[in-house]
């Protein structure tokens, strides 16, 4: 089995009855205390199947192709009624279950599985942690002009007038 990422705040959504594909970010509002891939513990909060309502950050895909007019279509008013394809194995702190990039969404119009997530949040930080676990050899190749084992170290004082090292 692939690995599958969590997702987090700012996941990026879409639904398949959008006319034009547009897409929506999604907020988690269901707890305040689980968060992933945030050193800080500031942003990135953990999403779960409580993400339910209007838990989007403008609540639409656009014009949805569910609801035509005699000219054109109805806007999408995006509400989120259940999820599926989540992580069953762990219960978080707001009692409930973690949402994988392959989760999707049931809307009311939409009905089963008609939102899908297509950026599950996460982005890579880079750390001290992660110069410490690099490997020389490889680094030196990729980038020639920064020594691994100098990083963090303060720079050498110069004394002399001119300013040279």
């Amino acid at each position: 089995m692939s690995e599958k990422h969590i997702v987090v705040q700012g996941a990026e959504c879409e639904c398949k009855f959008s006319v034009e594909p547009k897409k929506d970010k999604l907020k988690v509002l269901s707890q305040t205390k689980d968060y992933a891939n945030d050193k800080d513990a500031s942003k990135k909060l953990i999403a779960t199947d409580k993400e339910i309502g209007q838990t989007l950050e403008k609540n639409t895909f656009g014009k949805c192709k569910l609801q035509p007019t005699s000219s054109d279509y109805l806007p999408c008013q995006a509400v989120i009624t259940k999820w599926s394809g989540f992580y069953e194995k762990v219960t978080m702190s707001n009692q409930g279950k973690i949402l994988l990039e392959d989760s999707k969404a049931t809307c009311p119009i939409g009905g089963p599985d008609c939102i899908s997530i297509t950026k599950h949040g996460q982005k890579t930080e880079g750390s001290s942690q992660n110069a410490k676990n690099a490997n020389e050899d490889i680094h030196s190749q990729l980038n020639p002009m920064v020594n691994l084992r100098d990083m963090g170290k303060e720079p050498a004082n110069s004394d002399s007038e001119d300013g040279t090292w």
